[in-house]
């Protein structure tokens, strides 16, 4: 797996999720989030136009883009083939570990529990998925969890936005933070990309702001 990937997330410390209904809107997209100053994008295999939408966002060479909801081993291969460099789960499957692990992709699986955890580790996965963030304890659940696993990273995502996303970042622990507040999915459908662009650049503003204090 990537160390480069999992070092930009962290340095970018925010992952836009993105829920595409139709692949039209990822280019537009791509280009308000990389306006904004966020040149990452989770795009969820929720919605039949992801895998093509993902193709369009790699094609375009500024955005480092992964694949999330990913279930399945056959959606690891059509996330990997259109160009995502990293997937994400959002519970813990050693099929789809070892599956990202033979693509040599970043993959991040979702673990919400110290057991969950655990076995992470013992696959090898050391930065996790802490979802959903918001119903499993929030930022204090993370440092608990933190505690007896020093060497574990978490990206907490889900119930997370503008007014509690300073919780999440404060801890060392924490590699990144996924929302989709940036971009809501309504947004993207209603063609609102100025105001993804703008809603990007404020929560970069704002976490620059947290960084240097």
């Amino acid at each position: 797996m990537s160390d480069d990937v999992l070092q930009q997330l962290t340095r970018h410390a925010l992952v836009p999720v993105i829920v595409l209904d139709d692949a039209a809107d990822a280019d537009p997209l791509g280009a308000a989030l990389a306006g904004g100053g966020l040149p990452v994008a989770e795009v969820t295999f929720r919605t039949d136009a992801a895998e093509e939408a993902i193709r369009i966002l790699a094609a375009r060479g500024d955005i480092l883009v992964g694949a999330g909801t990913v279930l399945t081993p056959d959606q690891v291969d059509r996330a990997v083939g259109a160009g995502a460099r990293y997937v994400v789960s959002p519970g813990l499957s050693r099929t789809v570990v070892e599956h990202c692990r033979r693509h040599e992709v970043t993959v991040l699986p979702g673990a919400v529990t110290a057991t969950e955890v655990q076995a992470a580790l013992e696959l090898g996965v050391d930065t996790v998925k802490f979802f959903p963030a918001g119903t499993s304890g929030g930022a204090k659940a993370i440092a608990a969890l933190a505690a007896p696993f020093t060497g574990v990273r978490f990206v907490p995502t889900g119930g997370i936005d503008a007014g509690n996303v300073a919780d999440y970042l404060a801890l060392p622990s924490v590699a990144a933070v996924g929302g989709s507040w940036m971009a809501p999915r309504a947004a993207i459908r209603a063609g609102e990309f100025d105001a993804i662009r703008k809603s990007t650049a404020d929560a970069v503003a704002a976490v620059a702001s947290l960084r240097s204090v």
